[in-house]
């Protein structure tokens, strides 16, 4: 299965719903899903003072690229603050998080699989 095709949608026409872990200032607008694969493209929102430090250090099986749109957001293993207008690209793997944020924080996200030739 892969994601669907959609032509050019409102966002807004998307509403915002809980992530997993259930925080609610955690939440995400899901544009595009692969129910299979596990992967999507999204928008997520940490609400000022939202803090994924419960959920501790992320690993993914799929390549994840996250452009931070607005707000800031830290990241407590790093110790470092990143800010809108940064972007990371995430092989499968790679250990990221756990974050907090002050201010709170927008990012449009896209995850998925690598083809089996790469």
């Amino acid at each position: 299965m892969s994601k669907p095709e959609i032509e050019f949608t409102p966002v807004t026409d998307v509403e915002y719903t809980l992530c997993p872990g259930d925080d609610p200032l955690i939440k995400e607008r899901i544009l595009a899903a692969d129910p299979v694969g596990g992967v999507a493209t999204r928008i997520l929102r940490y609400e000022p003072g939202a803090d994924f430090t419960p959920m501790g250090v992320q690993k993914h099986d799929f390549w994840e690229e996250v452009y931070i749109i607005e707000g800031s957001f830290h990241d407590v293993t790093l110790d470092r603050t990143f800010v809108a207008g940064e972007f990371a690209c995430r092989p499968p793997g790679m250990p990221h998080g756990p974050w907090r944020t002050d201010e709170g924080v927008t990012t449009f996200e896209v995850r998925y699989h690598a083809r089996a030739e790469d």
